[in-house]
């Protein structure tokens, strides 16, 4: 500056820090040479206050072209319509933090939490210390700090800063920065937001661009150059906003120097020696200075002009922000501007989301959990889709809210608890870590949970309920004798016997008579057998006639119809209702018993629920005690699980109960395909299911809100239902193994009265096969009783002859009930015999029966057609015998041709070729 004076100079313009202002304002104060001084911060630093003293506006030649630095009042107004109470302040090596102490102490006097922390050039290392030097808790409260925080650097710094902070989840897409500086471009803005993760809002300095693109080149009667004027041009957007100050510093001194040729005004141009202590000032310093502050300049910065103060009062603040959320690119958008006259123009209050989501895509968390979260489609390749009423309660949240999200399942499969170190895993440990946004499933909410994350509202009740396995029946293959009792089939056996005998002895004493050809005798056997038919309701072939006889049929059949329906009917509900109860039916019983062995999922909420009311020794109800010492037998190992799938087999195989979700276990037990289980459980919730958030999540609250709606308007219901159905096909608290609704009966059932049917036909096989040697071994020492009854047919033809040759008359009238031919057997005729031509008995009124069985039909027609013309027999070598009886006028029978067998012989007759005796089953019975 020295050197320059001594040439000459009518002004001095600086672009330096605010270390060399201080030594150059006093020298151009000392030698009254206009000072104009353009503040520059190091590497695009954000500028501090220089705090230039002005002791004497007369002495003052110095002038300020870069506004002062409002740094304090523009982020003051937009933290306080932010309403944050809590972040923190980064801020680089280059920037001197005392520029914002004002900010800090007004901060501080409204309460604010603010942190301060300055960020090393190794930004990498210092992140790894962090992790290094933090115990997890620490950790977990500087990531909650890391939510709201403002960036005072330059615009490199920051990129790199926010990478590394976002790479190292140090951050989620719930948080919310601020980055100010006035050395920021629309270059340096989109590679901000493309980096960033969450809300971003930007402070810049901007500067007015006129509306009419011809005039933007044209300041006055000066062009400026097309790479300046145009804001899209790259060389434009990579100046710094000194440089375009100094652009426009060199403007106004020329248009000053113009105003003093044309007034006439013109001063030498100054040579001074500032080294000599006797120098004098230049004497044109303060006109020159007069003549560039009443001037002005339109240039690359807007108006350049000074105030009475000598400081630039024209500086305009940009807005700008992006909406939640971690697409690449999204869309950033001017919020409102700042400026000292009028301050904020614009709203920047942080309102509730609301229904305004769109384009934020949450990370969710979740752990497998019928019918919570279950998986749906799992096609190799493609994303995993999940099904489940927690999946739909987010589908409705999320098609109202409009945001998209991704799931994935927790790591470690668990929903978290805390460890020995301080840190949880599972679930939650997900969204300690910031790993995840927000984590759903069949979680419920506990005060250890909700000290390390936000919960919304609960959605459904939750209450401690136990699994079991029905009580299945015991197969009996004699069920169809269940419904009386042993004693009853004794007395109604006994009843059988007594009137069978009972009707046999009222026959003997008084016989009942016959009807004529009856085959039927009144045996002890028949009596037998005709009351247990009709006890069957099978009826019997023993006619009774007594009134004695039929008074006690009577009796039993009235006791036979009373015994059979009460066995009917008892029988169907026997068949259809099972009355095997169970001992368990609370979780009171469940504590009591020991010979069911219970547990739960180790480290789950259950099991600490447990754990915390059975150690406390002031717990009223002693059943959680007693729970407590199942559960935790061999610390815990011997009857809990790993998972909640692995208890539900633990109980469908084997003597188990399991203490789980009651909401779980019962989707379990409706939807089991054996309908096996049954639950048991608390019907009063004192807990419920709720969606964890990350700790100060801003979506807390517009995800509770939105499921009291679906509550209040019904939708939850609906949900509801449509996993836990009313009428399920199995009944979830019946402690038997039977459906609701009849059902086909099965073999077991069955399998006794199948099995008395097979004693049955063995018995009649075995005493078939005794009666059939019995007789073979009898009729091998007793004379055939075929032979007695035989007669012989040459015999009988003569004595017909001669009964109707002895009347003078043509032929003797006979009654056609005169004579009784008992059925003869023609069995053994020879075969192919001729057969005799006899005389023509049709008007004698002697009937004559032919019986051919079904195999001879053909021989039936033809000896019906000889009996039309004349009867006739075929000529038998042989003399058959057979009873013949005479029987009376009046229809009884002659004594003596019953009991005197005759040989009647008969003169054979030609043969007619008929063949008769080759069937052995054929017979004629006249």
């Amino acid at each position: 500056a020295c050197d320059l004076m001594n040439q000459g100079i009518l002004a001095l313009v600086s672009s330096i820090g605010c270390t060399s202002a201080g030594s150059l304002q006093s020298l151009a104060d000392a030698m009254h040479i206009p000072h104009l001084f353009i503040q520059r911060s190091t590497a695009g630093t954000p500028r501090s206050g220089c705090g230039l003293t002005r002791s004497n506006r007369n002495d003052d030649y110095t002038l300020s072209v870069r506004p002062p630095v409002y740094l304090n009042d523009v982020i003051l107004r937009v933290v306080t319509e932010y309403a944050w109470q809590k972040f923190i302040i980064f801020y680089d090596n280059d920037y001197d933090i005392r520029g914002i102490q004002e900010f800090l102490d007004k901060v501080s006097q409204q309460g604010m939490d603010v942190a301060l922390q300055k960020v090393e050039n190794n930004i990498n290392k210092m992140i790894t210390g962090l992790f290094a030097t933090m115990r997890i808790e620490e950790l977990n409260r500087y990531r909650d700090t890391l939510r709201r925080a403002i960036l005072v650097m330059n615009p490199s710094t920051a990129k790199s800063f926010i990478t590394e902070v976002v790479e190292t989840n140090l951050v989620a897409f719930d948080c919310h920065w601020i980055i100010i500086n006035e050395e920021i471009n629309d270059v340096d803005v989109q590679e901000l937001v493309r980096r960033s993760i969450g809300r971003l809002t930007i402070i810049r300095q901007t500067f007015p661009v006129p509306q009419n693109i011809s005039q933007r080149c044209f300041r006055g009667n000066h062009r400026i150059s097309s790479s300046l004027c145009d804001p899209k041009d790259p060389f434009s957007q990579s100046m710094e906003i000194s440089n375009l100050y100094i652009y426009d510093t060199v403007l106004l001194l020329a248009n000053a120097f113009h105003k003093k040729l044309e007034d006439r005004k013109w001063h030498s141009m100054a040579s001074l020696t500032c080294i000599r202590k006797n120098s004098k000032p230049w004497q044109g310093g303060r006109s020159m200075l007069e003549t560039i502050k009443k001037g002005g300049v339109n240039g690359l910065t807007g108006e350049l002009e000074f105030a009475e103060n000598g400081g630039n009062p024209n500086v305009h603040f940009e807005i700008l922000g992006t909406n939640y959320g971690e697409d690449l690119g999204r869309g950033i958008r001017k919020l409102g501007c700042w400026n000292p006259i009028t301050g904020l123009n614009g709203s920047l209050t942080d309102r509730k989301l609301e229904n305004n989501m769109r384009g934020v895509v949450l990370r969710v968390v979740t752990v497998l959990e019928e019918p919570f979260v279950m998986v749906s489609e799992n096609v190799l390749g493609k994303p995993k889709k999940y099904q489940g009423f927690s999946i739909d309660v987010l589908e409705a949240l999320a098609t109202y809210l409009g945001f998209k999200y991704e799931i994935y399942v927790a790591p470690d499969h668990k929903y978290g608890s805390p460890q020995d170190d301080g840190s949880w895993n599972g679930l939650i440990g997900e969204l300690v870590f910031k790993r995840a946004d927000i984590g759903i499933s069949a979680l419920t909410i506990t005060p250890d949970r909700e000290n390390v994350v936000d919960f919304t509202t609960r959605y459904m009740d939750y209450s401690v309920g136990v699994l079991l396995r029905k009580a299945e029946k015991t197969v009996d293959m004699f069920a169809c004798l269940a419904p009386f009792d042993l004693s009853l089939w004794a007395c109604i056996a006994g009843t059988v016997l007594l009137v069978g005998l009972l009707v046999y002895l009222l026959n003997w004493l008084n016989p009942p008579r016959l009807q004529m050809g009856s085959m039927t005798s009144t045996t002890l056997y028949n009596s037998m057998w005709f009351v247990y038919g009709s006890f069957v309701q099978q009826g019997g072939e023993v006619p009774y006639t007594t009134l004695a006889t039929r008074l006690m049929m009577g009796a039993w059949w009235l006791f036979a119809l009373i015994v059979i329906s009460s066995y009917t009917a008892n029988l169907a509900a026997f068949l259809t209702i099972t009355r095997i109860e169970n001992s368990i039916q609370s979780l009171q019983d469940l504590s009591r018993q020991t010979d069911i062995p219970y547990g739960t999922v180790l480290d789950s909420a259950v099991y600490e629920h447990v754990r915390v009311k059975g150690m406390n020794p002031f717990e009223r109800d002693s059943m959680y005690s007693q729970m407590w010492r199942m559960i935790n037998r061999s610390n815990g190992s011997e009857n809990n699980v790993m998972e909640s799938t692995a208890g539900i087999q633990k109980v469908k195989h084997g003597n188990y109960a399991f203490v789980w979700d009651a909401a779980v276990l019962e989707y379990v037990a409706i939807n089991d395909a054996d309908c096996s289980f049954y639950t048991i459980g608390n019907t009063v919730a004192d807990r419920g299911y709720g969606i964890a958030l990350q700790h100060g999540s801003p979506y807390r609250d517009v995800f509770s809100q939105r499921i009291l709606e679906l509550q209040q308007n019904g939708d939850m219901d609906i949900l509801k239902h449509k996993w836990w159905p009313k009428n399920g096909q199995c009944d979830l608290y019946s402690s038997v193994d039977t459906k609701q609704k009849g059902g086909a009966l099965d073999i077991k059932s069955f399998a006794g009265v199948f099995c008395i049917l097979a004693a049955g036909i063995v018995l009649s096989c075995f005493i078939a096969m005794l009666e059939t040697w019995w007789n073979k071994r009898k009729g091998s020492r007793v004379p055939s009783k075929e032979d007695d009854k035989e007669i012989d047919l040459e015999h009988l033809h003569r004595r017909v002859n001669s009964l109707c040759t002895d009347d003078d008359s043509p032929h003797k009238q006979f009654s056609t009930s005169s004579i009784d031919l008992t059925p003869l057997d023609i069995d053994t005729l020879p075969t192919r015999q001729a057969l005799e031509q006899i005389s023509d008995f049709r008007n004698t009124h002697i009937t004559t029966t032919t019986f051919i069985p079904e195999q001879i039909q053909t021989l039936s027609r033809t000896l019906s057609a000889k009996a039309a013309s004349g009867f006739s027999f075929g000529s038998v070598p042989e003399h058959r015998t057979g009873p013949f009886r005479h029987r009376a006028p009046n229809g009884g029978f002659f004594r003596s041709p019953i009991k005197t067998m005759s040989s009647i012989p008969y003169q054979p007759t030609p043969t007619l070729g008929l063949n008769i005796g080759s069937d052995p089953d054929r017979g004629t019975s006249i």
